[in-house]
C-alpha cells in the first residue's frame, strides 16, 4: 500500500479542499459499498467539515453530502485539485 507523493488520504485534505479519488484501499465489500455511494476512482470529492481527532468527516460528492467515519475516510486516496 504505497502512496505516491501527489496522493493523500482523504483525511489529509483541509475543510473546503477538493480532490479526485485515485483508489480505495479495502476489500471487495468496502469498495462496492463506497461505489454504491458514488465514491469510486475518478470522482471529485470535497471536504465540507472534519471534526477533531477521531470524529467523522463530512464530504460532498455529486452535490450530495455524506458523513464518513474517519477510518473509512483514511482508506480513500485522492489527488488534490
Amino acid at each position: 500500500m504505497e502512496e505516491k507523493k501527489d496522493q493523500l488520504s482523504l483525511i489529509e485534505l483541509k475543510d473546503g479542499e477538493a480532490g479526485i479519488i485515485v483508489s480505495v484501499h479495502g476489500g471487495k465489500m468496502l469498495t462496492k459499498r463506497l461505489a454504491d455511494l458514488g465514491l469510486s476512482p475518478g470522482v471529485e470529492i470535497r471536504i465540507l467539515r472534519k471534526t477533531f481527532f477521531s470524529g467523522p468527516v463530512q464530504v460532498e460528492v455529486f452535490g450530495s453530502r455524506l458523513v464518513l467515519g474517519r477510518g473509512l475516510a483514511s482508506k480513500i486516496l485522492v489527488e488534490p485539485k
